[in-house]
């Protein structure tokens, strides 16, 4: 069952790497919330947003480029640091800089790139299909530890059935507790539109919260809050980022 850890972890920081500065503001947030109230927080940002649903969407500073950002990031700051993969040859450089390595969504059944990710020593965590159920996910998990993954966690973020929208089926936290060593809660992509906003998503992230506080109600084990501190300013997915002065009241509340 979901629940099997003391203390719920969390993950969060903005949607794409976009200058060193952003970075740096938001970690310096991070790490007071996990200073002053003793949370772990770990850091997320990507360093390609390679799904992006326009050709002339804002990607980010590629693979070496950001991962120098995320290791000055980890260094500088002490905190842990996880980052999405797309492709195979990222799995190793990536592994060598971050803590856990995250699987999107639409590439959760990617033999390969989950078996590249395992043999990092990394912990992974696979972000369930839109496309799947919480059963499905027995199988992206196997696949990683008959690879040599030593924990793999599973993040549910919604199912799409099409028509620019997402629903959340909280049972899936406790089925795929099943399999994963921990279950995370998206309460971010979860609240996307996806294509809804002429070219590109969109979301509501006035029910970020509530995603937050059904889940816990599910006994999941940490949640994936992307944080920005101008969201509507953000060059990827700011609509259904939580803006950053609202992260910690959020935090705290979900961890008493």
């Amino acid at each position: 069952m979901a629940g099997k850890k003391n203390s719920p972890i969390y993950i969060s920081g903005p949607c794409v790497i976009e200058s060193a500065e952003l970075l740096e503001q938001v970690a310096q947030e991070i790490v007071r919330i996990r200073d002053i109230h003793g949370i772990d927080i770990i850091f997320k940002a990507s360093f390609d947003k390679a799904n992006r649903t326009s050709l002339s969407s804002f990607r980010g500073p590629g693979l070496e480029k950001g991962l120098q950002m995320l290791a000055d990031i980890k260094l500088h700051h002490s905190l842990k640091i996880t980052t999405d993969i797309h492709e195979s040859y990222q799995a190793q450089v990536a592994g060598e800089v971050v803590d856990v390595l995250q699987i999107p969504a639409f590439l959760c059944r990617q033999t390969d790139l989950l078996v590249a990710a395992s043999q990092t020593g990394c912990i992974i965590n696979i972000k369930k299909a839109q496309f799947l159920s919480g059963s499905d996910m027995k199988y992206p998990v196997e696949k990683c530890r008959e690879s040599g993954a030593k924990e793999v966690w599973l993040t549910e973020r919604g199912n799409a059935f099409g028509y620019n929208n997402l629903v959340v089926d909280f049972r899936n936290i406790p089925l795929m507790a099943q399999w994963a060593d921990r279950v995370i809660m998206d309460c971010t992509h979860s609240v996307q539109r996806p294509g809804a906003g002429e070219g590109k998503t969109i979301g509501d992230r006035q029910f970020v919260p509530m995603m937050a506080y059904a889940a816990k109600a599910f006994g999941v084990d940490g949640y994936f809050f992307e944080t920005h501190p101008q969201p509507d300013a953000a060059l990827s997915d700011g609509p259904n980022m939580l803006p950053l002065n609202d992260l910690e009241n959020l935090i705290v509340e979900l961890s008493k």
